[in-house]
């Protein structure tokens, strides 16, 4: 899939001004003041006052605007060109000092020209990258000595099934690139658009080998049985702001989250 950065940017691109004016992303809210992170990456972050962090896949940047709202001085990236224009326009309604830059994730050595103390990413973010070596590569490479990567992300167990979670439809390895049409968009399912997209699923396995091959030592793992998004087909809020998945209960993960710290290397 040579061409995946083109369709992919073209449907984050498509997605733009129906997630702006949906209830999921809350934007006159979030203008207001409401904060986007959610309690699993807040706890993990800790207190970011002061800290540079470079936020990957930031979409149009609320996120990343509420890292800067915390203290941090924050560099948000993304591939789609639409939805960093939105997140500056965003930052600037909010009156945050958040810096934008339009990039896919392998390239962005190319664009930006920094170290940072934390690098952060979140929420259905490396289904969109065909391979981890070269994803937890630009980790370490913007990473300070003793910086952290701190990452939350779907159980990829959740990747495994149709949209209705009734059987097995996919592999949970990463056998191929997946491609699809899709109506609609997780945050406004009646969003009259239609997008082809490519994703790959990543194991558990993955995620960490790569990351521990790029001199990043594991601080924490944890899985959770309960998301902080209604985003799927079917949804049961078992407590305000927790979602599961009614088939699964509280039986699999729905999410699992990571730290890893960047080693001192001699040779740099």
């Amino acid at each position: 899939m040579e061409n995946y950065l083109e369709i992919n940017r073209n449907s984050w691109n498509a997605k733009v001004e129906p997630h702006l004016k949906s209830d999921f992303y809350f934007v006159e809210d979030f203008i207001n003041g409401r904060t986007s992170l959610n309690s699993i990456e807040l706890a993990l972050l800790g207190d970011v006052k002061g800290k540079e962090i470079l936020h990957l896949q930031c979409h149009f940047g609320q996120d990343s605007i509420s890292l800067s709202r915390m203290g941090a001085k924050v560099t948000g990236i993304d591939l789609s060109d639409k939805a960093i224009a939105a997140a500056k326009d965003l930052a600037q309604k909010c009156g945050a000092p958040t810096e934008f830059i339009v990039s896919d994730l392998y390239g962005l050595p190319n664009v930006l020209d920094q170290k940072f103390d934390i690098v952060f990413t979140s929420y259905g973010v490396i289904g969109w990258l065909p391979d981890l070596e070269k994803w937890a590569e630009v980790i370490s490479h913007f990473l300070k000595p003793g910086g952290k990567f701190v990452f939350v992300e779907f159980h990829p167990m959740v990747w495994m099934f149709d949209d209705d979670f009734t059987f097995v439809k996919y592999n949970y390895f990463n056998e191929k690139a997946i491609v699809e049409t899709y109506e609609g968009t997780y945050a406004n399912r009646e969003a009259g658009i239609k997008q082809e997209y490519v994703m790959w699923n990543h194991p558990t396995s993955d995620v960490l080998n790569s990351l521990l091959r790029e001199n990043l030592q594991l601080i924490s793992f944890d899985e959770y049985d309960w998301s902080p998004y209604g985003c799927f087909q079917h949804n049961d809020e078992f407590e305000k702001g927790k979602y599961r998945i009614p088939q699964f209960g509280n039986k699999v993960p729905h999410v699992f989250s990571l730290v890893a710290e960047k080693l001192s290397n001699e040779l740099e």
